[in-house]
C-alpha cells in the first residue's frame, strides 16, 4: 500500500502540533508551580512525557518557553482590565463593578495566577515594562473619568485600592484558610460577596471630600 505524500506530510504536521502543545502545556504547569528560577528544561520534558532533545528541537531554551508562558499569563491577568480602561461608552461606576466582577471570576478559575506574576516581576521588574502594563494607568479613559469625578485623589491610589481589595484575598488564601478556618466553599462564597462589597467601598472613596 502506497501512502500519498500529502497524507504523510499532514500526519507529520499533526504530530508536530501535538508535541509543541504538550510542551507548552507542561511548561505552563511547571512554571506556575516552581517559577522560572527553579524550573529545569528536564522538568518540563518529563511533565510533557517527551524527551529533552524534542523539547530543545521545538523551543531551544527554557528562556523562550518562559517568555511564551509569561506573555500568556500577563495577557490573561491584565486582559480583564484593559478593555474597560479604554472604553469611552461605559460609566465609571459600571466599570468599577465590571473590573471587580471580572477579576473575581477569572481568579476563581486561576487562583495561583497573581502570586506567579508578582513573584516573577519581583525577580525581574523589566517584565512589567516589557508588557507595557503601565499604560493601563497612564492616559486611559478610566483615569480621565476618575480625575473628573474626584480630582483630589491620585488615580494610582484608586487603581491600587481596587486591585488590592480584589486580588489580595487570592494571594492570602492559604492564610485565610489556615488562620481564619475558611474552607474552599466559604472562600468562593466570600469572593462572590466581594463582587458587591468592593465596588461599594470604591465608590465611597470617590465621594470622599
Amino acid at each position: 500500500m502506497i501512502i500519498p505524500l500529502s497524507s504523510m506530510a499532514k500526519a507529520k504536521h499533526t504530530i508536530s502540533v501535538s508535541a509543541e502543545e504538550k510542551i507548552r502545556e507542561a511548561a505552563r504547569r511547571v512554571f506556575m508551580k516552581k517559577g522560572y528560577a527553579a524550573t529545569r528544561t528536564r522538568d518540563i520534558a518529563e511533565e510533557a512525557g517527551l524527551n529533552l532533545a524534542l523539547l530543545n528541537y521545538y523551543f531551544r531554551s527554557k528562556e523562550k518557553l518562559f517568555g511564551i508562558v509569561m506573555e500568556e499569563r500577563m495577557k490573561q491577568f491584565f486582559g480583564v482590565i484593559t478593555p474597560l480602561m479604554y472604553d469611552t461608552t461605559t460609566t465609571l461606576d459600571r466599570k468599577i463593578e465590571m473590573i471587580v466582577s471580572n477579576y473575581v471570576d477569572m481568579l476563581l478559575q486561576n487562583p495561583d495566577l497573581p502570586l506567579f506574576i508578582l513573584n516573577e516581576i519581583r525577580h525581574n521588574s523589566d517584565l512589567f515594562n516589557r508588557f507595557q502594563a503601565g499604560r493601563l494607568i497612564h492616559g486611559s479613559h478610566f483615569v480621565t473619568q476618575l480625575k473628573e469625578k474626584q480630582p483630589g485623589i491620585h488615580p494610582l491610589h484608586f487603581v491600587v485600592s481596587i486591585l488590592g481589595m480584589t486580588i489580595f484575598p487570592f494571594v492570602a488564601k492559604p492564610v485565610l484558610q489556615s488562620a481564619g478556618g475558611i474552607n474552599q466553599q466559604l472562600f468562593v462564597a466570600m469572593m462572590e460577596e466581594r463582587k458587591t462589597l468592593v465596588p461599594k467601598w470604591a465608590k465611597a472613596m470617590i465621594k470622599m471630600k
